[in-house]
């Protein structure tokens, strides 16, 4: 791990990253693309020792209430966060200053923190977002071996639906030839309906490759699918979206699934959801990046 002073902590559209970089080693990351200028290793962690700091003063110079977004590229809940705690000390923020969160993670960690997103959700909102890739024990710990497996973030997500805090699963990415069956879909969507999760939000039965991911990706399928990397490379070449040839039975079986069973899944009205502040005790909502 290393240390950064940062000029700012909050986007234009209020997400939040902590720290820049992971550990958890999920063998399709995006977020090891060469477009996000990430100048060190990833699993060199970078840490903005100022970002406590930086959140208070722009937490506190904000005009109106909003929802405050992490995890989009960097998982909130590392390993490294259990030694420094500064995603607690964002939420007790956020809680102090009466605003929303929005928290994506694929970690049981975010248990520790269970006392502080329910006074957020008491106070305003809180969705915690998890991202669901197989139904199925061992190949989660091929695809993300140093992260909490399927079974260990479904109980997250049932402890979530027993405290009364809203949840959406991210169901992604769909790996052609790897987890895209009418058996792993129906796995992870069983589990959804079980928790009673909100929402689920889904782009397609596939994944994106680009420049840097590509090149990881490819090592990992040499490793755990020996002969899969030359198969993706005659049918997608150096295709952005890879899309699996199940694409258009999943996604209907996925549809279908979740308007039978309540779980919405429009990724406009979720996204729309999760960018909606929700001042409680005014009964007040400010929709939409405020």
């Amino acid at each position: 791990m290393h240390y950064v002073k940062a000029k700012g902590i909050l986007s234009a559209q209020n997400g939040m990253n902590l720290y820049r970089g992971c550990s958890h080693g999920c063998i399709y990351c995006d977020s090891r693309s060469r477009c996000y200028q990430m100048h060190h290793a990833f699993e060199d962690i970078e840490i903005k020792e100022n970002a406590i700091e930086l959140l208070e003063d722009a937490l506190r110079r904000k005009r109106k209430k909003c929802m405050i977004g992490t995890g989009a590229m960097t998982d909130p809940y590392i390993p490294l966060e259990t030694e420094l705690g500064n995603m607690r000390k964002a939420l007790s923020l956020i809680a102090r200053y009466d605003f929303g969160v929005a928290v994506q993670t694929k970690s049981d960690r975010i248990l520790r923190d269970m006392d502080l997103l329910q006074k957020i959700n008491r106070q305003s909102k809180c969705v915690v977002q998890m991202t669901l890739t197989t139904a199925h024990e061992e190949l989660c710990k091929k695809l993300e071996p140093n992260v909490s497996t399927t079974r260990e973030r479904f109980e997250v997500l049932k402890q979530m639906r027993d405290a009364g805090i809203p949840t959406v699963v991210w169901l992604s990415p769909i790996l052609p030839y790897i987890n895209d069956t009418e058996d792993n879909i129906i796995g992870i969507l069983d589990m959804c309906i079980e928790a009673k999760v909100y929402g689920v939000i889904c782009f397609g039965m596939g994944m994106t490759l680009r420049e840097g991911n590509r090149e990881y990706f490819y090592s990992q399928l040499d490793r755990l699918f020996p002969g899969l990397k030359e198969k993706y490379i005659r049918q997608y070449g150096n295709q952005y979206e890879v899309g699996s040839p199940r694409s258009r039975e999943l996604m209907s079986l996925f549809h279908q699934r979740c308007g039978s069973n309540g779980i919405v899944h429009d990724n406009r009205r979720l996204f729309e959801y999760l960018h909606t502040y929700e001042d409680k005790q005014a009964g007040e909502q400010l929709s939409l990046w405020q």
